[in-house]
């Protein structure tokens, strides 16, 4: 499961980490959704975040792959509200389209555009670029609402 944290002021974004959550594939499901859990425990209480945002589920071809994703989106969706962390969610396209412009973009586009807009960033693996991607998304969307709500006119 990937994960990254931002700082955010007005447009402004800076990186402040990203990983990964790696589970052990020979452990029962339970075991690792107890990881997942245990790792984003540790990492709210290491950044302190007032918001989290989620990726979308996607079907896979897969059945059985679907439903493990599922089960790790619960745990993601299910840490943070615990934790009194507000929670959005966002589909792919919707991440796409808020960090390239286009919701057609690859996964090397998305990677390639996270690193732009987060120089200095270290990222090491996909899974963490996509994090970071959903949380720029979020970091946008968030802006947005902020400006229709104090009655903000952009040009």
């Amino acid at each position: 499961m990937g994960w990254g944290v931002l700082e955010v002021d007005g447009n402004r974004l800076r990186h402040i980490a990203d990983g990964v959550i790696a589970t052990d594939g020979d452990e029962s499901v339970p075991l690792r959704l107890k990881t997942l859990h245990d790792g984003l425990v540790a990492l709210f209480e290491t950044y302190r975040p007032v918001e989290a945002a989620v990726e979308e589920t996607y079907v896979n071809r897969s059945g059985s792959s679907t439903l493990k994703l599922g089960y790790a989106r619960g745990v993601a969706l299910l840490a943070p509200a615990l934790a009194g962390i507000a929670v959005s969610e966002y589909g792919a396209m919707e991440v796409k389209r808020a960090v390239v412009g286009t919701g057609a973009a690859t996964k090397d586009q998305v990677e390639m555009m996270v690193r732009r807009l987060l120089p200095g960033a270290t990222i090491r693996r996909a899974d963490a670029a996509d994090a970071l991607a959903v949380a720029i998304c979020h970091a946008h969307h968030r802006a947005s609402r902020l400006r229709v709500a104090s009655g903000t006119r952009m040009a």
